[in-house]
């Protein structure tokens, strides 16, 4: 008996770009949720210090929550900024969230190396999906 074939319907840039940024933030969320198993790490935080950062302070949390509220805004932004403003902002920040990545996980644990490379094929998949955002027919006139 011959199957017949699987509908594959074509999924929109927006949704695609908004899918990949969950993705890329839920990876982010088990990197730092798996650090709390790290031998010594809940001791530091209840001390008040962040691994290789030092003392927790205001400055260095709103740092850090400016670093995640970024992508955690893309997947909104995504899909709701004009087309133009969506296309630039997903290539910057793909391409700024993939570099960011890589520099911060060179001297991290396996499992981090492992989100890490995971995180920066998605935010590098972001910027070249952004990079080839398809374009419209011009209408022609007569």
């Amino acid at each position: 008996m011959r199957r017949m074939p699987l509908e594959d319907l074509q999924v929109p840039i927006r949704y695609r770009l908004s899918a990949l940024w969950a993705a890329t933030m839920l990876c982010y969320l088990y990197g730092d949720y798996f650090t709390l198993y790290k031998p010594g790490m809940l001791q530091a935080l209840l001390d008040g210090q962040l691994e290789g950062m030092g003392p927790v302070s205001q400055g260095v949390l709103v740092a850090m929550a400016g670093i995640m509220t970024v992508p955690a805004l893309m997947v909104a932004l995504s899909l709701l900024l004009p087309a133009t403003w969506a296309r630039r902002a997903n290539i910057v920040f793909g391409l700024a969230y993939s570099l960011l990545m890589a520099v911060s996980m060179l001297d991290m644990w396996w499992y981090y190396k492992m989100l890490g490379v995971v995180e920066i094929a998605l935010t590098l998949g972001i910027a070249r999906l952004a990079w080839r955002w398809p374009r419209t027919a011009e209408a022609t006139s007569p």
